[in-house]
């Protein structure tokens, strides 16, 4: 009860003090038929706080997100189940979810008529413009009578969440270079001499299933060798993505960074789609959640999209290093840069000796800070051996990617100067 007293409204706190009134110019009046009406004017709120708050109700609610991976600028629908395990019914229920700013303005329901063994389901959609991991809930529930005197709040506590990934664009098919480096059985290679059955065998390894032993190169050999065609092989790429404070420009979803990302993005699924297993490295080394992992594209996407949703500038001024001091090296590599400085020659220079071929996405950050194009970048990541093209405000990353292509193909067509040796 006294609960539901401090649930009283506007309105039933204006019943209150009006009855209230009414006792009080009764009795200095000597109007008993004023006194009759105060009574129940009084009464109304009180009784209604007492039904209110003797009301038992038991919601149960569950709340499903469809897709809970969404891209930038793509709707989401929230579906909302509720059940009454109650066993008395209940007033009017106003139901309110808690939904972050940017998925759009919070949904309110009113229900009626709830009873015993009551279920309603309830949808809405949510969409944001912005990447990111966000929660949806938790809901606030608010029981009213059907007077408006009283109002209770209960909440749930569970939430959701929605990773909305970066906006993505359908890359072309461009020659990159370093396809078929990486580790594997069923790498594919020329065949100098002999025949195929010679080089679809490898030696037999400590678990492998006896089904597979291939038994006429096992007798030529003198030892176990099993078929290794039924384990594929796939390329191994590296996407870099600089996101240090430093090397951008503008803020918020116009931002340089924003746009590489976007970039990254739209690399890692066209990368993953072509049979390559991608990792993610940013300014503060690799991303554990994204490393190089054998399983199917879509598989792969995933986690490099949730990575990518989440990724924010850091305020640091040197690129991290750690990565490239592990010994499986010489695939693809495929960076996205910011702003080039003298002091990130080095390690540009190394990212270059470690890869099988190394293209880059050179984001023009001046032309983002409102001056005019510069090619200092591309200068620079050209000097240290890269192939790369130059992103504006203004330019379409298919666009970009389909350049990238062009300067590769020109580079491959044209004699290659020998990459110097890095000892130490």
């Amino acid at each position: 009860m006294r609960e539901a007293l401090s649930g009283l409204t506007v309105r039933g706190r204006a019943f209150l003090a009006a009855g209230v009134t009414a006792l009080v110019c009764s009795i200095v009046l000597d109007q008993s038929a004023l006194t009759r009406v105060g009574i129940l004017v009084v009464a109304l709120p009180l009784i209604t706080a007492w039904v209110v708050g003797r009301n038992r109700y038991r919601l149960a609610l569950v709340r499903t997100v469809t897709p809970q991976l969404v891209a930038a600028g793509q709707p989401a629908r929230v579906t909302l189940s509720l059940t009454n395990e109650g066993r008395t019914p209940n007033g009017v229920l106003l139901l309110e979810d808690q939904v972050p700013y940017v998925l759009g303005t919070r949904p309110r329901f009113v229900v009626e008529g709830i009873g015993t063994g009551w279920k309603q389901t309830v949808t809405y959609q949510v969409r944001s413009d912005v990447r990111g991991h966000f929660e949806i809930g938790p809901m606030t529930v608010r029981v009213t009578d059907p007077f408006g005197l009283v109002e209770l709040g209960r909440a749930f506590r569970t939430t959701v969440p929605l990773t909305v990934t970066p906006r993505t664009v359908v890359l072309p098919q461009i020659p990159l270079g370093g396809a078929w480096t990486g580790s594997g059985d069923n790498r594919p290679r020329a065949f100098a001499s002999g025949s195929a059955e010679d080089v679809t065998v490898r030696e037999y390894r400590r678990g492998d299933d006896l089904r597979r032993v291939h038994w006429r190169s096992s007798a030529k050999v003198g030892e176990l060798m099993v078929r290794r065609e039924e384990q594929p092989w796939q390329s191994r790429a590296t996407l870099f993505l600089d996101n240090r404070s430093s090397a951008h420009r503008g803020h918020g979803i116009a931002s340089s960074l924003e746009a590489a990302v976007s970039a990254a993005a739209s690399i890692a699924v066209h990368l993953t789609h072509r049979g390559f297993a991608v990792r993610l490295v940013t300014a503060t080394g690799e991303d554990p959640s994204s490393a190089w992992h054998v399983r199917k594209a879509d598989l792969n996407t995933g986690p490099l999209l949730e990575a990518l949703a989440v990724v924010q500038a850091v305020p640091r001024l040197r690129l991290d290093t750690g990565w490239l001091t592990e010994g499986a090296h010489g695939g693809l590599t495929v960076a996205v840069f910011g702003r080039v400085d003298a002091p990130d020659l080095p390690v540009l220079r190394r990212m270059q000796h470690q890869a099988g071929s190394a293209l880059a996405v050179a984001v023009d950050t001046d032309a983002w800070a409102g001056g005019p194009p510069s090619p200092g970048a591309t200068m620079a990541l050209a000097q240290q051996g890269w192939r790369s093209a130059v992103l504006g405000p203004r330019d379409r990353m298919d666009a970009v990617w389909q350049e990238l292509g062009r300067t590769s193909a020109q580079s491959s067509r044209g004699v290659a100067a020998p990459a110097p040796v890095v000892t130490g």
